[in-house]
């Protein structure tokens, strides 16, 4: 007995809002009519989730998103054998699922995963196309509407957590920064609610952030960590308060890092 995933649990149904930055959403349509799987490349928080949850709205796909880690196996993606309701069952893993009803499988971070997970994905990113399920004998044809997409930040990986070249020169990649300030503030403002002339502040704090990675913090704060830090603002939360909450406590432990982000932030407001 098999279970069978039901399409419209993964649909997208509203617009999710994103700001274009450059020309990705013309690349990502162009790679899935060509039937090429995608690699998203960019710092944390940056709206690469955002941004393939919009390309699964634009282009009325399923969307299952997988977020990938050190102990994710091969099995978590393909899936298992279960006992359910005193039967054997069969249970499709997420990647199964996306190929079955050919939506769009999104794995998250994917370098974070095991070495030998990632291995999984290999048949399907090339001209194969194909999902072997060895615990079930079935090879799984992937349809036209299938596609895969993956995510990492090479920024932030060390050389043992890097993306191998047999899996990264199988896609197409799309490059992620964080916006311009001015696009920047339109999207804290627009997702947060707060006055443009804060989300303008707010952005140019994190960009001091930016500045120390590399120097005493590992990333800079990130688009999400200022719309956090501005709904805490539009709550009623006073700035210091929210930005150290939201930003500083978010991005570092040490009390000297910490009480350098917090200097930043009283320059700015």
């Amino acid at each position: 007995m098999t279970v069978q995933p039901n399409v419209e649990d993964y649909r997208v149904s509203d617009e999710p809002f994103y700001a274009p930055q450059g020309q990705e959403i013309e690349l990502f349509e162009a790679a899935y009519r060509n039937i090429i799987p995608v690699l998203l490349k960019g710092p944390t928080g940056c709206g690469k989730t955002r941004f393939m949850e919009h390309m699964a709205w634009r282009l009325g796909r399923p969307l299952v998103t997988v977020s990938c880690h050190d102990d994710l196996t091969a099995s978590d993606l393909v899936g298992r054998y279960l006992i359910v309701g005193g039967e054997t069952t069969w249970i499709d893993g997420p990647l199964a699922h996306a190929v079955r009803i050919g939506g769009i499988c999104y794995l998250d971070e994917v370098v974070e995963a095991r070495k030998d997970t990632t291995v999984v994905i290999h048949p399907l990113a090339d001209d194969r196309r194909v999902l072997p399920i060895d615990k079930t004998g079935e090879l799984l044809r992937a349809g036209p509407e299938f596609c895969l997409a993956i995510s990492y930040n090479p920024g932030y990986q060390s050389v043992l957590k890097d993306l191998k070249q047999s899996t990264r020169q199988r896609f197409v990649g799309i490059d992620f920064h964080y916006p311009v300030p001015s696009v920047e503030a339109g999207i804290v403002s627009r997702e947060s609610g707060v006055d443009e002339s804060t989300a303008a502040a707010l952005v140019k704090f994190a960009g001091m952030t930016r500045n120390l990675k590399g120097n005493g913090l590992e990333e800079g704060a990130s688009t999400r960590l200022i719309v956090h830090a501005a709904k805490l603002m539009v709550s009623g939360v006073d700035a210091a308060t929210a930005c150290r909450g939201a930003i500083a406590e978010a991005l570092t432990d040490d009390p000297e890092m910490l009480a350098a982000v917090n200097e930043l932030h009283a320059s700015v407001f």
